[in-house]
């Protein structure tokens, strides 16, 4: 399981749990999807590929691993991902969130035991969700088409170019050798897969259309993440007729 394989979990994990507290859709002539032909074959394979391998594995993972050994893990890899927030915290100009995040690593570095419990939690210091998409949205750069890449999952133009900065701001990048940073990067994706399996089940009873429910929920929360969850208004009619 390669860097491409993580992004799509990563992409996955943060598009059903979205599903979970969104139940509008748009309306499909709303929606910037030119590609829909291609993007629905992707679709297609990248499910394919989920339920022959990755939701086994998944669930595999599940079974055998006790549940404050896999909240540590989740929590180990959302302390690295700390650091790419600050970074397009900065970017942002978001100064005092910059300092919060800043804070809330430090402490779950140290206090946490190199991130595994999250203490800064319990300070009042909360996950922020910063990246490079949503830079490139906080300056004005438009989305783009809908696209929907092999294996990564659901993007827009705009979020695709972000993960070259995503890519070079990730702690693990930079491990070395590959022996180390692949079984860790394995284990990243296995336990994002993980966390998913009761979430899904939401998507599995509300979706006619998978791809077009996964579609909208994507591109909605991508918006709201841009907004910091308050879009203008003439953007967020779009998604709320």
């Amino acid at each position: 399981m390669n860097k491409a394989t993580t992004f799509f979990k990563i992409s996955l994990v943060t598009t059903i749990l979205f599903l979970t507290g969104c139940a509008t859709t748009q309306h499909q002539s709303d929606v910037n999807d030119p590609l829909e032909g291609y993007n629905r074959v992707m679709h297609s394979f990248n499910d394919t590929v989920d339920k022959a391998v990755l939701k086994p594995v998944a669930q595999g993972y599940d079974f055998i691993m006790p549940a404050p050994a896999s909240k540590g893990v989740s929590n180990f890899f959302s302390n690295l991902n700390d650091i790419t927030v600050i970074i397009n915290d900065i970017l942002q100009l978001k100064f005092m969130q910059a300092f919060d995040d800043t804070s809330r690593f430090a402490i779950n570095s140290t206090l946490g035991i190199v991130g595994l419990m999250d203490v800064a939690s319990d300070f009042g210091y909360r996950k922020n969700n910063e990246d490079y998409g949503q830079t490139l949205g906080a300056w004005g750069v438009p989305p783009g088409p809908y696209l929907v890449l092999p294996i990564l999952g659901p993007r827009d133009i705009r979020d695709t170019v972000g993960l070259v900065g995503d890519y070079y701001t990730d702690p693990m990048t930079y491990v070395k050798p590959s022996s180390t940073r692949d079984p860790a990067r394995i284990l990243w994706a296995i336990d994002g897969r993980a966390n998913l399996l009761k979430a899904e089940k939401v998507l599995d009873a509300a979706a006619i259309d998978e791809y077009v429910y996964v579609r909208d929920a994507y591109l909605q929360r991508r918006q709201n993440l841009v907004y910091d969850g308050n879009p203008p208004e003439e953007e967020f009619d779009v998604f709320s007729e």
